[in-house]
Parts: structure tokens; C-alpha cells; sequence
């Protein structure tokens, strides 16, 4: 169903990011198909695992799956790739729950509030280490691919009980501590395409209902970048 609609994308892109729910149930068969769809499209492409791709507990094995693919799949790391001489770091992370500011969770009470909020906060560390090990690079352009959101922007349209399981404010912090271009994520179908971390960095909702298509494109770049988003 995919190939076809990215039949051009080498033309059209330099890099394919992919925000997670790469499966259905997570099941490495599931993998496969995805795996079939995108490999050797003839540009890097780039992903992060969702909730959905944990669900078999096996996101180890969607992991293998999609790598031997050519898929670069992050998880609090980071990779570099030269597109025209210009240095491209991308860092990725699936992200997890927690809320924002106003209505967010913290690690009190309860060991399994506090284990809630703690993982958020160390897949945050790690995202944060990530962008901080691609700014010692000196990397002119810095992605960070998501699985849940950063901001909650993005999420209008989605009922208001749920934003604190789709997302946390400790992600756009993280990216806000280092700087990034772009922030892409999924996992909100009914969410909204555009959002801004508080220091500045546009978020962007690519879940494909959001997006109504196979792919968007966005470009990174100077105030001389032609205009595509």
C-alpha cells in the first residue's frame, strides 16, 4: 500500500522519518511487511518504536526486524548523515505519558505513579544526551523524531482526559535544554498537525490520519530555505 505513494521520494527528500507504531500488535511478522515497504527506498530513513510496537513485548525483535531493513531505529540515540555536505544529526526516542504543565504527574505517592513519571523522565535524559552528543558534533541541522508528543498543541482534537497519556512536557524540555530544528511524533490520530515547543522548535503531528497521506514534507534549513511545510 506504501511503496507506490514513496515511489518518488528520493526525488522529493532527503530523509525518511518514521514516529513509531510500526506495527499493529507488536509482532515482528508485522515488521516484516513495513520493513518490505520501505527498505531500499534510496534515502536514509530514520525511526522510533511506539506503544503499539511494545505490545507483544518484543520491541527487540521489531527493532531487528526493521534495521536489517537499512532502518536506523533510535531509542535515547542519536545518528549523523551528510545530505548535500550539510551535517544532519537525528535524534530519536519513543517518549512516553506524564502530562504538561498545568495537569501533569510527578514521581509522589504511589511506586507505580512514581515508576510512570520516573520512566518519562529517563527516556527525557536520555532524548537530552542524545541532542547533546549531536551538538558536540557541530551538526548544522538537528531532527528529533518522537513517538509521543512534546507539546500539547498537537493534540487538539483528542479528548483532554487522555493528553496525559499522550505525550509529556519533560520531552520539549529535554529538546529545549540543546535546540533542534524540527520535532516530528506520532501516536495522536485525532491530534493536530502543528505545535512549538516553549523555546521556539516546531513540533509536527505525522501520525498518517493526521496527515492524510503517506508522507509529509518538511524542510530544515535558513531564512533562505524555500518554503515547504
Amino acid at each position: 500500500l506504501l511503496r507506490p505513494a514513496l515511489a518518488d521520494l528520493p526525488e522529493r527528500a532527503d530523509l525518511l522519518l518514521l514516529a513509531g507504531d510500526l506495527t499493529r500488535h507488536g509482532d515482528p511478522e508485522e515488521a516484516a511487511v513495513l520493513a518490505g515497504e520501505v527498505g531500499d527506498l534510496g534515502v536514509p530513513t530514520f525511526a522510533v518504536l511506539g506503544n503499539h510496537d511494545h505490545h507483544a513485548d518484543q520491541p527487540h525483535l521489531v527493532r531487528k526486524v526493521m534495521e536489517e531493513a537499512g532502518v536506523v531505529v533510535l531509542e535515547g540515540e542519536s545518528a549523523v548523515v551528510d545530505v548535500g555536505g550539510v551535517g544532519v544529526g537525528v535524534a530519536g526516542a519513543k517518549g512516553f505519558g506524564g502530562g504538561f504543565p498545568g495537569a501533569c504527574a510527578s514521581e509522589f505517592g504511589e511506586p507505580e505513579v512514581k515508576a510512570f513519571v520516573r520512566h518519562t523522565r529517563e527516556i527525557a535524559e536520555r532524548l537530552g544526551a542524545a541532542l547533546a552528543a549531536l551538538a558536540a558534533l557541530d551538526t548544522e541541522r538537528r531532527v528529533v523524531v518522537l513517538h509521543f508528543s512534546p507539546v500539547p498543541e498537537t493534540l487538539e482534537g483528542e479528548r483532554l482526559e487522555i493528553y496525559p497519556f499522550l505525550g509529556s512536557y519533560l520531552l520539549a524540555e529535554a529538546v529545549d535544554r540543546v535546540g533542534a530544528d524540527l520535532v516530528v511524533h506520532g501516536h495522536a490520530h485525532a491530534g493536530s498537525e502543528r505545535g512549538t515547543t516553549p523555546g521556539g522548535v516546531p513540533v509536527r503531528n505525522v501520525s498518517q490520519p493526521v496527515i492524510g497521506a503517506a508522507y509529509r514534507i518538511y524542510c530544515v534549513g535558513g531564512p533562505d530555505q524555500p518554503a515547504c511545510d
